[in-house]
């Protein structure tokens, strides 16, 4: 047997009415154990001495100084010779039982109590000492209290209200989820859900808006993975159709043929690098202004380059080598294009570190400035073989800088080339 439900749903109400039901059951034990018994102590002995002082008349032979008594107090007092009662009294009950603790104390004999809960009156039977019963009868609202009823039925009311104004807005929550369930699935068996918006508290849209990111992060990858295997065929059937030809026709040098070669490596190379982009890495702590500097200095070293760190940069931890090939690929582009100058920025805030490359190159087209970040594209503009001529240099930057949960963006530079902006989340 199963205490706990599967279903969210079933446990947030739980969650909701549990700690709920549990902290009123502990306001009504602290009312009924201190406030009940205080107002029903209070009530029985303030009726108690109000019939002891009667007595007291009655004994003296002064009953007119009773029936004044009794008429401004709102007692009904009447002698009996003898009544006709139930056999057993109702002393013991709960709306009885502290007056008749209170009447014994005053009275210094056993009063009976009756109560007729059907009119909600109470009878009391005083023996006199001329051997006659004294009944005082009185309404039932002087000896017990009905607040801690009114205060029971709020109470199981108030949880029933809880539980009718909550239970829609956990739905709402819960149907939020299973869509995002529901079109996980279908996105984990490659289909599409045309019409899904994220929707739901702020949360579970953040987490919907992450799926979607997902999602078109993995189609990019299937995508670029076609594209390679696509341009892996293309880009080595012409070398080596060449090469084939020279041979055949007896027209090949060693230069062409070693020329050839090396132009099959580079691109072996890219695509090689461009594969290994999501190879699993250990985090480290980085020193992002020592890896940009060492960086920049390797790729132009004959150029001038400008560097503007923070005085304490944020701490930065990342994969090492994917960071470093990202930021490789960025600046040796930059570098190989860039005339004099070439300017790398870091700045920080709370939440994300921010770097800068600007070079004063030729730059990119806007109109092409997407298509860049892409694999495989060659630009028809000087800024066209990023790494060996295969187009990747950029697309391996990308992914990399996606991979730690960051952006990269490319802008005009105030240098008059290009910029390319990376933000990584802190």
């Amino acid at each position: 047997m199963r205490l706990i439900p599967r279903s969210f749903l079933a446990r947030t109400i739980l969650m909701v009415l549990v700690p709920l039901i549990f902290a009123l059951t502990i306001v009504a034990n602290a009312f009924f154990g201190n406030h009940w018994t205080r107002v029903h102590s209070t009530l029985a002995r303030t009726l108690a001495g109000e019939v002891a002082t009667m007595m007291n008349f009655l004994d003296k032979g002064d009953e007119q100084s009773v029936k004044m008594l009794s008429t401004g107090i709102g007692i009904n007092t009447s002698i009996h010779d003898s009544l006709k009662r139930p056999k057993h009294n109702d002393n013991d009950s709960m709306e009885a039982g502290p007056l008749a603790s209170e009447l014994h104390k005053s009275l210094k004999q056993k009063a009976n109590i009756y109560i007729d809960r059907g009119k909600r009156l109470v009878f009391i039977d005083v023996p006199t000492k001329d051997g006659k019963i004294a009944t005082f009868a009185t309404s039932m609202h002087r000896i017990y209290s009905t607040s801690a009823e009114v205060f029971l039925i709020w109470l199981f009311g108030s949880i029933l209200i809880v539980s009718i104004l909550v239970t829609p807005f956990i739905i709402l929550h819960t149907r939020s989820i299973r869509r995002i369930a529901k079109a996980a699935n279908k996105f984990g068996r490659g289909m599409d859900v045309p019409g899904f918006q994220p929707a739901g508290s702020a949360e579970i849209r953040e987490a919907a808006n992450a799926m979607i990111t997902m999602k078109e992060r993995l189609n990019r990858y299937n995508k670029t993975r076609t594209d390679m295997l696509n341009a892996v065929g293309h880009d080595l059937k012409t070398p080596l159709t060449r090469m084939r030809l020279a041979v055949e026709t007896d027209s090949a040098s060693k230069e062409d043929l070693l020329h050839n070669i090396d132009r099959m490596s580079e691109m072996v190379n890219g695509y090689l690098a461009f594969a290994r982009g999501e190879t699993p890495e250990i985090e480290q702590a980085v020193e992002l202004p020592a890896m940009l500097t060492r960086i920049a200095r390797d790729s132009a070293p004959d150029k001038e380059i400008i560097l503007d760190f923070p005085e304490t940069p944020a701490q930065f931890y990342a994969r090492p080598s994917s960071l470093t090939s990202a930021f490789t690929n960025i600046i040796e582009n930059a570098a190989r294009y860039t005339k004099k100058q070439m300017k790398i920025t870091e700045q920080d805030s709370e939440e994300s570190v921010t770097v800068i490359i600007e070079d004063d190159g030729p730059g990119i087209p806007d109109d092409k400035k997407a298509s860049a970040l892409q694999p495989f594209v060659r630009l028809d503009e000087s800024r066209g073989d990023f790494t060996g001529g295969t187009g990747l240099g950029l697309s391996i930057a990308q992914t990399a800088i996606e991979n730690h949960g960051g952006q990269i963006f490319l802008e005009n530079s105030d240098l008059g080339g290009l910029k390319v902006r990376i933000v990584l989340p802190l």
